[in-house]
């Protein structure tokens, strides 16, 4: 069945709305491909003591799993809100071809789910950031990549 835009936002709000009245965040999400439902979910941080469990980290997931990859170039992103830093920057690594959301940053923000901090974090200089950060051993970081790039049977991404 071929869905609207609309009918997948409302989709997404409407697994957020179940998410919220069922001990889940207030977020849901719905990735389709070539027009198709490959995954839904909600976020369940709550739920599985996960901080990373977000709608569309959980539907990304869900998604690579269900489709045997971890590239969902195609895929379009149906979220009930605007995406956090941590989902924006999934969305990127997953490939996702485009984005639709109907809450903001700022409803989010009004019921404290706040993430002007981290935008205001990633901009500073690491030595400036709230959480310390101190770079160890450099002679041993490039290792893992040496092996990378020489691993003639990697699986590029």
């Amino acid at each position: 069945m071929k869905y609207s835009e609309e009918q997948l936002i409302a989709m997404a709000v409407d697994i957020a709305k179940s998410s919220a009245s069922n001990g889940g965040g207030p977020f849901g999400c719905v990735i389709t491909r070539d027009g198709e439902i490959v995954a839904t979910a909600s976020n369940s941080v709550t739920l599985t003591n996960d901080p990373t469990a977000h709608a569309e980290v959980n539907a990304i997931r869900s998604a690579c799993y269900d489709l045997k990859t971890f590239d969902l170039t195609g895929c379009i992103l149906y979220t009930s809100c605007e995406p956090c830093p941590m989902c924006l920057s999934a969305c990127y690594w997953a490939h996702i071809a485009r984005i639709y959301y109907s809450g903001t940053s700022r409803n989010a923000s009004s019921v404290d789910f706040d993430d002007s901090f981290i935008y205001r974090e990633l901009r500073k200089p690491v030595s400036e950031r709230a959480i310390p950060m101190e770079r160890i051993c450099p002679d041993l970081g490039d290792d893992p990549f040496v092996i990378w790039k020489e691993n003639s049977k990697k699986i590029e991404y």
